[in-house]
């Protein structure tokens, strides 16, 4: 099916602040495009083509995918190409009552499929709601959201999660986790989360950036060697990296001096920011962490056609680097103070130009659902599926790489 629309996503946070899961939708000019069965359909053979690889399973590993449903598609060829215990369809609890799509989410449940009910009146379900569903939806409107949550928690079944939304604020979060409610938290996780930023960097972090300099600088390698000995855990992770990413072409490398002349500068460089961002200790919010990750991935997914692969992992740099200011609760000046970066990274960072920005711009509008995908794409002329399957490709890279 010809793709006209834009995939979203909105994570699924635990009460410890993880993803657990996503919500994937599609969107067209930044709103929500009709549940059709036909549309929601194209979604699930879509999703299932990108995420499910019949040699290497499952590619985002534990986290669960949650797609809206209807009625009409319940039965639709795709789902068994999903992995059962990772998929979950939401439905409106009203259309249980036709007795086929009761049948069929039965169906679905008996296979392991998750249900997810949405509008249900949980008192009402009462001992029934374990058979019918495995995530129930809570609503809260605006007012007392906390009073709210502990009315639908003192009402919590043990075999069925709760998921609350919309979740806006930290207190809100705060509220739902105490009460084990998981919640959609939409952009929450993009706003900073008040008094828990421990301020500058870590001893780990200071050695990157070190390192990060000296690159830039192309310094010798003995001395870029001579650092990395001076952190352990730094130079085991770096052999690590090498070993597991096949640069050593089935010999196993030992020498940091060797994995340092395999790897080469640029790749280097783009293994260390990524590095920077993972090595923070300052009560940042793991969804944070992974939101970076897939930022910078999605951005130089979308930009290696047009700019080629070298000019990509720049687009990588600026990707993490939008929201190291954050993981590292620093401000962004501060941080751009601390590291020398080219100027087009520090175009794309200040002010979303130069060659790198637009793409910037383009990954960030799709974790918002913003009316900007579309003439941001458009601009840079990338389709809706290049747009997509990069987007499932970077989601599926992240957990690799942060798993």
């Amino acid at each position: 099916m010809h793709q006209t629309n834009f995939l979203v996503r909105e994570p699924l946070l635990d009460p410890q602040q993880r993803v657990v899961g996503y919500e994937l939708c599609w969107h067209h000019n930044g709103v929500a495009a009709p549940s059709k069965a036909a549309e929601l359909e194209a979604l699930v053979a879509f999703v299932a083509g990108e995420l499910y690889d019949p040699e290497q399973g499952w590619l985002l590993r534990d986290k669960k995918l949650f797609l809206q449903a209807v009625p009409a598609m319940l039965s639709t060829d795709a789902l068994h190409d999903l992995p059962p215990q990772h998929t979950v369809l939401s439905i409106r609890t009203a259309e249980l009552a036709n007795p086929d799509t009761l049948a069929a989410v039965q169906a679905l449940r008996a296979g392991d499929v998750g249900i997810l009910l949405r509008n249900c009146d949980i008192a009402k379900a009462g001992n029934r709601l374990p058979a019918l569903a495995s995530y129930v939806e809570v609503r809260f409107t605006g007012a007392d959201v906390a009073a709210q949550a502990r009315t639908y928690a003192a009402l919590k079944q043990s075999a069925v999660r709760m998921v609350g939304r919309p979740v806006t604020t930290w207190e809100d979060f705060d509220v739902c986790a105490s009460l084990g409610i998981d919640a959609f938290v939409g952009k929450l996780h993009l706003t900073p989360r008040p008094g828990t930023e421990v301020k500058g960097m870590n001893p780990a972090q200071t050695i990157i950036l070190q390192l990060m300099q000296m690159v830039q600088a192309n310094a010798d390698v003995p001395k870029l060697e001579g650092v990395l000995k001076r952190d352990a855990a730094l130079s085991y992770k770096l052999l690590r990296y090498i070993n597991t990413a096949g640069f050593g072409m089935g010999r196993e490398i030992q020498s940091l001096k060797q994995a340092i002349t395999l790897l080469g500068y640029q790749p280097l460089y783009r293994w260390l920011t990524l590095l920077l961002a993972t090595a923070s200790t300052s009560g940042y919010s793991p969804v944070l962490l992974e939101t970076a990750v897939v930022r910078g991935r999605l951005a130089e997914l979308l930009g290696i056609g047009a700019l080629g692969r070298a000019e990509a992992e720049n687009i990588f740099v600026a990707g993490m680097f939008s929201l190291l200011d954050r993981l590292l609760g620093i401000p962004m000046k501060d941080v751009l103070e601390t590291v020398q970066l080219s100027a087009e990274i520090m175009t794309a960072l200040l002010e979303r130009g130069g060659r790198y920005g637009p793409y910037l711009a383009l990954a960030e509008a799709c974790e918002l659902s913003s009316d900007l995908v579309s003439s941001l794409a458009a601009s840079l002329q990338l389709t809706p599926a290049d747009v997509n399957k990069a987007h499932l490709s970077a989601l599926a890279w992240t957990q690799d790489v942060t798993g």
